[in-house]
């Protein structure tokens, strides 16, 4: 048994009601999806601030003992831990609708997108194609691209919250190598209509590449309906695991295109005589050495947790909670940059009060929000139910 299926066990163990089960009845007003009793944090905070770090649920600490107590008293053999590897895979696989040979394990967002720069061969001339909900990470990314390899970064700009193909059409030429966007944006939980900007792209022969790291757990993802090339999320967020794992998806269509930065001994596919080496063609090419092994066996245990949720009603569930935010924060009369009929957990309203005092009346009510830069980022998350946005618009209504 692999460490990390070693520890789901041991979770269950000790929690037998914390893994649900279809037989499971949960309270429809106080806890709609069963959850909220996995989750210690709900017991002295309302936290709506999973688009920042997300709590994690009783089964991954369990996992997540079981991995060190593990290591504090037994040997710890390889081949277990590169078998919960495969497992990560194959369940992040299932997840996306990829396939496990398309899925590699890095150790950050960020780190996807500077592979997918990196080995795709941009020279000076090409450009690339990110909007202005994009993470910082690829500002940064490709404005050192500008600068070393003379290619040219195109940021297209949003209106009213958001962006759409149309608006990525004029950006996107012979030139473009790739076109890159936030699945759903931090910033205001904006949710690209995914399909019509690839096709686009691939009109082109450009690469499609998503961060979703605001969108895996949260929300349903199909890769393959949404055509895009290339993805990364990091575990922190909606996946409810730790920082130091990344599961990385690169479409068997693309792989070959994409040379990877880094090689290793886990790169290899046939070891030939001689120290000579037949390298991996899959997307574990990209990972090259030894994974953050004890972030893999908690991510285990929670891809394990969130599948028996459902992350159709996770979505489900939370769009709802933040569309009841949404139409209280408009009743009472807030600016949102989060645009009307938005389907993501995400809500993000202008605060005209000043931060400190923004911040203070949120602490005030044991309320876990993000206050930054003028706006207030609201995050509901699977356990979170309706009373907690009532109790949140009640502080809101105070800042108007």
């Amino acid at each position: 048994m692999s460490i990390g299926r070693r520890a789901f066990v041991v979770a269950a163990a000790i929690h037998p009601a914390r893994v649900l089960d279809a037989q499971s009845k949960p309270n429809q007003g106080r806890d709609p999806l069963g959850v909220r009793d996995d989750f210690p944090i709900v017991s002295d905070h309302t936290f709506l601030n999973t688009a920042y770090i997300g709590p994690t649920p009783r089964a991954v600490v369990a996992a997540s003992r079981a991995y060190f107590d593990g290591k504090s008293a037994r040997p710890m053999q390889l081949s277990a831990l590169m078998a919960t590897n495969d497992a990560v895979r194959a369940q992040f696989a299932r997840m996306v609708n990829a396939t496990s040979d398309e899925i590699g394990l890095l150790f950050s967002t960020g780190e996807g997108e500077s592979v997918i720069a990196n080995g795709i061969g941009l020279r000076a001339g090409d450009n690339v194609v990110i909007d202005d909900l994009h993470y910082n990470t690829e500002f940064v990314l490709y404005r050192a691209l500008e600068a070393s390899r003379g290619i040219e970064l195109r940021i297209v700009k949003s209106r009213d919250g958001a962006v759409s193909a149309g608006d990525f059409e004029p950006h996107i030429d012979k030139r473009t190598r790739i076109v890159s966007v936030a699945w759903v944006s931090h910033l205001n939980g904006f949710r690209h209509d995914m399909r019509p900007i690839a096709d686009l792209a691939h009109a082109h022969g450009a690469l499609f590449y998503a961060d979703a790291v605001q969108a895996v757990g949260m929300i349903d993802i199909d890769v393959r309906a949404a055509g895009v090339d290339a993805l990364c999320c990091g575990s922190y967020k909606w996946l409810m695991a730790e920082f130091g794992v990344a599961p990385f998806f690169v479409s068997r269509d693309v792989i070959d295109r994409i040379q990877s930065d880094r090689i290793g001994e886990f790169s290899v596919a046939h070891a030939e005589p001689d120290h000579h080496y037949r390298l991996l063609k899959t997307a574990r090419k990209f990972e090259g050495t030894s994974r953050a092994f004890g972030a893999v066996s908690q991510l285990h245990a929670s891809l394990s947790y969130l599948e028996k949720v459902g992350i159709a009603r996770i979505e489900e569930h939370t769009a709802g909670l933040a569309q009841q935010l949404y139409t209280g924060l408009v009743k009472q009369g807030h600016k949102l940059s989060t645009p009307s009929g938005n389907r993501s957990s995400i809500v993000t309203f202008n605060c005209n009060t000043p931060v400190s005092a923004a911040r203070a009346a949120f602490e005030a009510a044991k309320i876990e929000v993000t206050v930054r830069d003028g706006q207030v980022r609201v995050a509901p998350a699977l356990f979170n139910n309706a009373d907690e946005i009532e109790k949140c618009l009640d502080v809101t209504k105070g800042l108007v």
